[in-house]
This record gives C-alpha cells, structure tokens and sequence, in this order.
C-alpha cells in the first residue's frame, strides 16, 4: 500500500503567455490534511483545478494511491475518490438544492429515462445528515438562496462520492463562526477516517491551526514545504510574498472615531423571514460592523439597506441627501456604493472587460455634454483605477473571468472609489484575497473613513470586523441584539457570548 493519496511530478500549467504553475511537486499523504497558500495568482486553484480533473495538465505526472492519475473531468475523478468544493459559486441556480447535490451523477435515480426526485432528495439529506450538515430546502432553487447555503450544497456534493481526498478552495471565506466549526469537525473525522484533506485558505491562522502540512506557491513554483507545528503565521507570510511583511493590518486605536452628522437613518427595518424592525445610524467618517451566526440576518441588511429586497415595513433614509432609498437606483444616483458578498453574480459582469467594470458605476459622471459617453474618459478612468489599486491583468480591454479572485475584488472595491461616495456598504469585503490585498482593502477603507465616507461593514470574520469598527451590531434571528461600541468589550469572548 502507497504511503500517500497523491504524488505530482514536475506539473506545468499554461494559460497562453502565463505559466500558472511552474514544474510543481507536491506530495499528499494518506490521513493528512495539507494546507495550500500564496498570493492571489500564484497557481494554488489551478494546482487543484488539475487533481480534480477541471483543467488537465501540460506537462508532467500525476499519481493516486501510487498508480498514474490523469483525470479526464471531475467525474472520472470522483471515480478516483478525489471531488472538489471550488472557490467560485459552482450550483445551477435554476435548479433545486438536492438536484444539484448529484449534478452529472442523476442517471443513478433514474429509470426508463425518468428521474425519482423523492429517491433524490432522500440520499441528499441523507448526505447532509451523514456529515452532520444543516439540511436546506431540498425542493428550492439555489438561485434564491444565500451564497453560505450555496456553498454548503457544494460541500454535501463533493462530500456524496465519498472521496478519500477531498479538496476545499476557499470555502470558509463562505461561512459564518458556526458553520466553520462543523467544517473543522468535518476535516478532523476525514483524518480519523484515514482520509486526506487539500485546504486553500487565505487565514493564515486559520491553516496553521487546522492542518498537518501547508506548501506555499509563490509565482506559479513551490517556495517549500512546512509543518504546520513547527511554523508560524509570519514565517508563513514571509515565504508568501518572498520578504518580511511589516505594519498593522487593522486599526491600532482602540476609540470610536467619527464625525457627529448622521449619514444614514434606518428605523424597524423588516424584511419577511430576513429582517425584524431593524434600527441604527451611521454617521460621516463611520464604519459600522455587523457580524452574527448564519441565518442571523447580517447579510441580509447590505441588500435591504441598497434596495435589493423589498421590507414589508421601516424606512431607510439616506440623512446625507434628504431622500429615502428605496431602489438600487436611487442608492446609486445619491452615492451609495455596495459591494455584495457574492462579486461573480452579484457584483462584476464577469466575462466585460475590466475597463467596462470600473466604469458600469460612473457612467452619469462620464458623460459628455449632450449625454453621450467618451471613450476617452472611460479609457482614462479604468486606467487610472488599475494603476491606483495595482492590479495584475493585461490591460483594461482584459475581461474579468481572466484575473485571480484578488484582482476581481479589487475592481469589485475600486470601482466605487471613483464616485463621490456617501455612503459604502461592504458584505465580506475580503472574502476569497491574499495577505497583500486584505491589508490594502483595509488601508482603503481607512481612507474612505478619513474622507468622512461612511461604511456599513458586514463580515463573517470576527477579527476583520473587530479590527475595523467602530461600533459593532451583533444580530440573531435577524433582529440586532446588541450594540458594541469600540473600547474594552470588543472582543471575541464578548462577541461570541452574544452570538450564541
């Protein structure tokens, strides 16, 4: 018996002129849980993206269990026992919940070209059971469903072939405190079982506490392998970006510091099954954290505050301009920028070009006087944002699809940094980035909070909101159930205390 899941041999990966991944070896043993790290574009998802049979390799060998390995597609991998949760959203939103959980692999409920939809929902939440995973509405179209519970779909399907190597891109960066402790629950019965873990994850405290072994990629090349034991956080960083990362990524004063004008007014939001007479304030120069367990309603608020979803009852008043926001257009034509946990569906127009992103909302800004857009000022502003925000692409006529999940999210971010903003409201605004762009985003926010912008942040991540606010509300069951203001309480324990 092979004492490792998976060997890869000197693995090449090219996407035209850009080599992703640069003679890769990489070993996974049996009963092992290996951390995966590097910046945004240093080839981690397309390393994973190869041993799931997504994408297959240039050069280079693959073996499983000690025999050779070269998927044709996810479905001969999962008959590999190897599946895969992606970082990017991967269910058919006009299908059901339990259709997706099998998706490729129906044909085992069906007969006489008929599919058993009972049978089909019956092994799904038998799936969701099994692993100890909330069951969602089996009968539901994913399309209307929170992006957490989209990704626990994802996590039940890879979860469904029973793989002896289960790979996760990216997939706390999704869930909230409570459903990241069954994941980690998850993780350690798969080592018990005997059975191996790939983990991608951008929390660098996160990897060391979970896994065994963690390799960091940096330009496509292994930098080298560590125990994570033996490590730390800042060796591990420091081996991400090639030198010593120095300086605070969050805020160091430990006051509430904003202006005394209040810019938003929300009063008994309520949003059916979302939101319950929801109240608060948000004031010039403010940023204001929202952060709960899943179903808490944090979400929720960013679309209800832009007009997204229609409450049933409570206004939300943008003080600032004297209008009551009830659409995303009015949101939009009085300054009200939102960044959506959800960028590739919600947010950027994935396959236009970068050019066409940073403009889509300026476009009132750009025109010229008889109403008509210059293509030279849209030129000048999206080359002016990627030179600013630094990011990686070919140039601006570039199409979104093509950059690493950092660089989307700074397009995401930067885009509402060329308007003359009132108010941001950011949902998880580093989900899926690196070290180097979650300390910039942050570094932006700091400047939008000196601008006397205000800023609605809601996050799952307990230190991003912790180091940033400066008050932080704490919901469940959508209603708010306290209000933190920064100073001694705002700590994890107090925080969790109120969550739960």
């Amino acid at each position: 018996m092979a004492e490792n899941i998976l060997e890869i041999r000197g693995l090449n990966k090219h996407f035209g002129p850009t080599h992703a991944n640069k003679n890769v070896d990489f070993t996974v043993k049996k009963g092992e849980i290996h951390g995966l790290i590097g910046e945004n574009g240093s080839g981690k998802s397309t390393l994973l993206s190869q041993i799931a049979g997504l994408y297959r390799r240039d050069s280079g060998e693959m073996f499983v269990d000690g025999v050779p390995y070269d998927p044709a597609n996810p479905i001969d991998a999962n008959r590999h026992g190897i599946s895969m949760v992606m970082q990017e959203l991967g269910v058919v939103g006009n299908l059901p919940a339990g259709v997706n959980v099998f998706l490729g692999r129906t044909g085992q409920f069906s007969r006489f070209g008929i599919v058993n939809m009972r049978k089909m929902r019956r092994e799904a939440q038998a799936q969701f059971e099994k692993w100890d995973l909330d069951v969602p509405p089996l009968n539901q179209m994913t399309d209307g469903m929170m992006i957490e519970s989209r990704k626990m779909i994802e996590l039940a399907r890879a979860l469904s072939v029973d793989p002896q190597l289960l790979l996760l891109d990216e997939v706390t960066q999704s869930l909230s405190l409570n459903n990241r402790r069954k994941l980690y629950e998850l993780i350690r019965k798969f080592k018990d079982m005997g059975r191996s873990v790939i983990v991608i994850t951008h929390d660098i405290e996160e990897m060391v506490e979970i896994t065994d072994t963690i390799t960091v990629l940096r330009d496509g090349a292994v930098i080298g392998s560590v125990n994570s034991q033996e490590t730390s956080p800042d060796e591990i960083r420091m081996m991400m970006v090639g030198r010593e990362i120095s300086g605070d990524y969050y805020r160091a004063d430990m006051t509430p510091t904003y202006g005394e004008n209040v810019v938003l007014e929300v009063s008994d939001l309520t949003v059916p099954h979302e939101l319950e007479e929801v109240s608060f304030t948000v004031h010039e120069g403010e940023i204001l954290g929202f952060c709960g367990l899943s179903d808490s309603g944090i979400h929720a608020v960013g679309r209800a505050v832009y007009g997204l979803s229609k409450p049933t009852r409570g206004r939300v008043f943008l003080k600032a301009n004297g209008v009551e926001l009830t659409s995303p257009t009015t949101a939009l034509n009085n300054n009200v920028g939102y960044v959506p946990k959800d960028r590739d569906n919600e947010a950027l127009m994935i396959r236009a070009s970068i050019r066409d992103n940073f403009c889509l909302p300026s476009l009132t800004e750009l025109k010229g006087p008889v109403g008509y857009l210059r293509p030279g000022k849209l030129k000048k502003l999206a080359a002016d944002m990627v030179d600013s925000l630094s990011v990686k692409c070919t140039g601006i006529a570039q199409t979104m699809d093509a950059l690493s999940g950092g660089n989307k999210q700074k397009v995401n971010f930067g885009r509402w940094l060329a308007k003359d903003l009132k108010l941001l409201i950011l949902d998880c605004p580093t989900r899926g980035v690196d070290v180097g762009v979650k300390a910039y985003i942050y570094s932006l926010m700091n400047e939008a909070k000196a601008k006397g912008i205000a800023t609605i942040l809601i996050s799952d991540e307990l230190t991003e909101v912790l180091g940033m606010a400066d008050r932080l509300l704490v919901m469940k069951d959508g209603r708010v159930t306290r209000t933190i203001s920064r100073g001694e309480d705002f700590t994890e324990q107090t925080v969790i205390g109120v969550m739960i």
